[in-house]
């Protein structure tokens, strides 16, 4: 038995993908053994027992969380208990291949790039469309690196001046994202009280929010203000991000981040409330045109102060 062709068709240019990408590629491996498991009829507890796995296991295995990618024994031994087409199973097990190959993010130290964060910046190299909501700092994707050292040093005020400069290394690399032909449509909404508040300076605020003009007139790239005269907004507590992935059958992702961890919101009733609130700030934010008329305005406010 084997999954359906067109499932599989759908796969094979991620075989030639010019960039790695490792979290893309292991939720794209689970999705797909979950669906073959599914068609042949298999619960996960069946299969996993099966093949002598806990059900624990094939669960991280079809959810693609783990940092590594799953061992190819294990992998081959799902394909043949599903009886998987020869075809079928070269091009999931090629692309367990390529899962293996490390991207960018993952050639610095794991102090600087914890599990969770890690996953955030595998999940926005793999993604489709960013939506974001900040309500302290411009978006990460967004920032100049004068800013991001800024914030570093504003969260690591004791930390040396090397670890410094690798944190703002890492965070500033991150955009580059933007810059590739197949970026993803980024849309991000920021509270007002983002633009005002001083970091580093007042000429690095400026040279920042000229950044985010020059940024918000790209076709992929959509930015809304929430003026601070909105008491009703249906702002959340804390940032969020919205990430989704195209199809393929992947959940779209929810990444919330705390002080020194983040949550991942799957769930489909959970993702969909994050999306409604994500919605309701679009309507009552300044439309994108109106968002640059304020975003030059606090330039202007920035440069009479200089």
């Amino acid at each position: 038995m084997s999954a359906e062709p067109a499932r599989v068709s759908r796969l094979e240019p991620y075989l030639n993908r010019a960039q790695p990408a490792p979290t893309l590629l292991k939720m794209l491996v689970g999705v797909q053994l979950a669906g073959i498991r599914e068609d042949v009829g298999l619960s996960q507890e069946q299969a996993a027992r099966a093949v002598g796995f806990s059900a624990a296991k094939l669960s991280r295995i079809e959810a693609g969380k783990s940092r590594r990618p799953p061992v190819e024994g294990d992998i081959r031994a799902l394909l043949e208990l599903y009886e998987t087409g020869d075809h079928e199973a070269s091009v999931l097990l090629q692309l367990l291949q390529r899962a293996g190959e490390p991207g960018w993010w993952q050639r610095y130290d794991k102090r600087l790039m914890p599990e969770w964060f890690d996953r955030l910046v595998g999940l926005q190299e793999a993604a489709v469309t960013i939506r974001t909501f900040e309500i302290q700092y411009v978006p990460g994707l967004l920032q100049t690196r004068a800013y991001t050292q800024a914030v570093v040093e504003r969260g690591l005020p004791t930390a040396p001046a090397r670890e410094v400069d690798r944190r703002v290394e890492l965070r500033t690399r991150r955009c580059d994202l933007l810059e590739r032909e197949n970026a993803p449509q980024l849309w991000a909404v920021v509270d007002e009280s983002v633009l005002l508040r001083v970091l580093g300076s007042r000429t690095v605020m400026r040279e920042q929010l000229e950044h985010l003009v020059d940024m918000a007139q790209r076709p992929h790239v959509t930015v809304q203000i929430v003026p601070l005269d909105v008491t009703n907004a249906s702002a959340p507590a804390i940032p969020v991000t919205y990430l989704r992935f195209g199809g393929l059958e992947l959940p779209d992702i929810v990444y919330l981040e705390h002080i020194k961890s983040a949550t991942f919101l799957e769930d489909l009733d959970e993702t969909e409330e994050y999306r409604l609130v994500l919605d309701r700030l679009g309507d009552e934010a300044l439309s994108p045109r109106d968002s640059l008329v304020r975003l030059r305005e606090t330039i202007e406010r920035y440069r009479a102060d200089s």
